[in-house]
């Protein structure tokens, strides 16, 4: 009974609602998400394992700033696996001057 209430809900929930609900849930399940850095057109970074991709926001105005940031393992080699040694980083983007595609992991 219960199932169908939550089913209910989320049909009266408008697109954009059932955006938020969703993203609010992989805050907390992760996404196994990729992030790969392109300078041009060529890969030169990817990051795997990402739970998530948090935006900057100020101490003092608490204002949004201009990058994303996260953790997630370095594809030192970019064959698109995690290899023994590969370790766990932080890492950040600009919404300026960073060409980067970030996805779940279809693995």
């Amino acid at each position: 009974m219960a199932a169908v209430g939550v089913v209910l809900a989320l049909t009266a929930c408008t697109q954009e609602r059932q955006n938020q609900l969703k993203r609010e849930i992989q805050n907390w399940t992760g996404t196994n998400g990729v992030l790969e850095v392109y300078a041009g057109d060529k890969l030169v970074r990817r990051f795997m394992r990402i739970d998530k991709m948090s935006t900057a926001y100020g101490t003092d105005d608490a204002r949004p700033r201009s990058y994303r940031f996260g953790y997630g393992i370095l594809d030192e080699n970019l064959n698109g696996l995690v290899d023994p040694g590969e370790k766990r980083v932080y890492f950040e983007v600009s919404d300026y001057a960073t060409n980067y595609v970030f996805f779940e992991s279809p693995r």
